[in-house]
């Protein structure tokens, strides 16, 4: 079963209301990458997990229903990002944006046309910048992000086309005379990572401490 995240909030007071207490605890559910949530008795899929309307996941749900979810940026990946930001000249902010758009911070995430992990790294630009394994974290951000340091310098810093390239590949932006390629999935991708990019430049969670401070 999937539930856009506009019907979560719906769903767990149903469950709440109409399911004994044993009963919820053999619901399991998960939120992909296109922020559907999934509802299921049987969890065939290994991202599902117990839900139970008092459960943390569950209040955030509801608290973030209609909502694009924000990532705790301090968490498991905070300060690796960070550190690579510094590495290549970036700002974690971008990371972090392309990050939540292209995996949802889903280390084994995998698109239909072939890419992986944190960044979706296709297999070519994996091989181009040396990662050996894309579901690797470390690796794959290592390799996403030099991939967009050296479109930021292709393109003159433009962030728009850096991003146009960096999902629909910089042979494209290039065709279409340094514009943005008239692809659906393009011209959707670039004002979704950019508004979370400048979202959060003001999210003082990305300002981590620096090792020895």
């Amino acid at each position: 079963m999937k539930l856009s995240a506009a019907y979560t909030f719906v769903f767990v007071i149903v469950l709440t209301c109409f399911l004994p207490q044993s009963a919820t605890a053999e619901i399991y559910s998960f939120t992909d990458e296109n922020g559907v949530a999934h509802f299921s008795n049987v969890p065939t899929d290994p991202r599902y997990v117990p839900l139970t309307p008092s459960a943390p996941s569950v209040r955030k749900a509801i608290a973030t229903t209609g909502r694009q979810a924000e990532p705790n940026l301090n968490s498991r990946y905070g300060r690796i990002i960070e550190e690579i930001a510094r590495t290549y000249g970036l700002e974690s902010a971008l990371i972090h944006a392309v990050v939540s758009v292209e995996s949802a911070y889903r280390v084994t995430a995998v698109s239909r046309k072939g890419a992986g992990g944190l960044m979706q790294l296709m297999p070519e630009t994996a091989q181009r910048y040396g990662v050996a394994d894309r579901f690797d974290p470390v690796q794959n951000l290592h390799g996403g992000a030099r991939y967009l340091s050296d479109l930021l310098k292709m393109f003159n810093g433009d962030m728009r086309l850096t991003l146009a390239a960096y999902n629909a590949g910089e042979n494209n932006v290039i065709k279409y005379g340094n514009q943005i390629p008239p692809f659906q999935e393009t011209r959707a991708y670039v004002p979704k990572v950019m508004e979370l990019y400048r979202k959060y430049q003001g999210t003082s969670n990305l300002a981590l401490p620096r090792r020895g401070t």
